[in-house]
């Protein structure tokens, strides 16, 4: 595999709770001599991983990256080829209208089932306190590797809320008004295998079929993403800068508010979405409580304020989710206003 792509000596880009998991063994029983580790990314990645990643490269004198992990490990890991191209870039410097004809070689194994980003064309790191959006064409990953047995020692909480993400990935980018019919069709069959997955996925950790599907709906979501995402992503980003939230319990918690606010004015927005669940009405409410239903039965409970989201944090949130790009193609147009509001629904 890393001779064909011509990566004699790859930087292993991953966090350092998977260093002493049998998966990472697996990894490293294949890995070339020549290969150097970076094993620091933070859960919610940030500038310092990238560069950090990038010494790492430069001391190596690496020649591709192999991103392993969840999807913070998969953005550094394909962010960090922006800063060793040529010279070097600051994220800081990036602009996606800059020409660039291509990045080292990247393969993408991810650990678990949930942001899709190593179908993804994107980066998200936080810098300066704040989620930003790293996207270029060349920073999708040359090979993606979904192997099921990678994410057997996913922990149930990290199972349901990265199987969270994706669940809101393939909603937010259904309801979207963007045209994209592939991107629908996509986003109905991921809607489909995470309903009947998850939950397996979540209560036997070692269910294959469960994990496999759960990969491919994952990646699914990372797909039809790329037609845009909504309100529920714009709350999320900052919950989890400003918080430290996970990304996929942020948008766990703050889905049914946002589906509720799109419903009121947009009644039978969530149909398409009630038939992929195969819930047995599919009435907006009927739907909205089958989302509830099935995020409970995984575990996802309680608001933010039970996760550690505190009132006096509101007016940073509703700062930064105003800036956050996401909510300009949520079916309902939003002020910053309605955006406080959901936060405190979702309080």
């Amino acid at each position: 595999m890393l001779t064909h792509l011509g990566i004699a000596r790859p930087l292993v880009v991953t966090d350092p709770g998977l260093r002493s998991t049998d998966a990472f063994r697996t990894l490293e029983g294949v890995l070339p001599r020549a290969a150097s580790i970076f094993a620091e990314v933070h859960p919610n990645p940030v500038e310092a991983d990238v560069t950090g990643a990038a010494r790492a490269f430069a001391e190596g004198n690496c020649d591709g990256v192999i991103a392993f992990g969840g999807g913070s490990a998969l953005d550094v890991g394909k962010a960090v080829r922006l800063s060793v191209r040529g010279s070097g870039m600051s994220l800081r410097d990036f602009d996606p209208a800059t020409p660039i004809d291509r990045l080292h070689r990247c393969v993408a194994i991810p650990t678990t089932a949930g942001t899709g980003s190593e179908v993804g064309r994107s980066s998200v790191i936080i810098v300066d306190q704040r989620k930003r959006v790293f996207f270029h064409p060349t920073l999708l990953a040359d090979l993606v590797v979904l192997d099921p047995t990678m994410t057997v020692g996913l922990p149930p909480k990290l199972t349901a809320a990265t199987g969270a993400d994706a669940l809101t990935h393939c909603i937010e980018s259904l309801t979207s008004p963007v045209f994209h019919p592939l991107c629908d069709g996509i986003a109905l069959e991921g809607i489909r295998l995470i309903a009947d997955a998850l939950p397996r996925a979540v209560h036997d950790g070692a269910d294959l079929d469960a994990r496999g599907k759960m990969q491919v709906a994952a990646a699914m979501g990372g797909i039809a993403f790329q037609k845009d995402l909504g309100a529920t992503h714009s709350l999320a980003h900052p919950l989890s800068s400003i918080c430290g939230l996970h990304h996929g319990l942020a948008n766990a918690l703050c889905l049914p508010p946002v589906m509720k606010f799109n419903a009121a004015h947009l009644p039978g927005l969530y149909e398409r979405v009630g038939v992929a669940l195969g819930s047995a009405s599919t009435n907006d409410d009927a739907v909205i409580q089958r989302i509830r239903e099935l995020l409970e039965e995984i575990g996802i409970r309680g608001s933010l304020r039970d996760h550690g989201v505190a009132a006096e944090q509101m007016d940073a949130l509703v700062a930064q989710a105003w800036e956050d790009s996401c909510h300009r193609t949520n079916p309902v147009p939003v002020t910053a206003n309605d955006l406080r509001a959901l936060y405190e629904r979702a309080l």
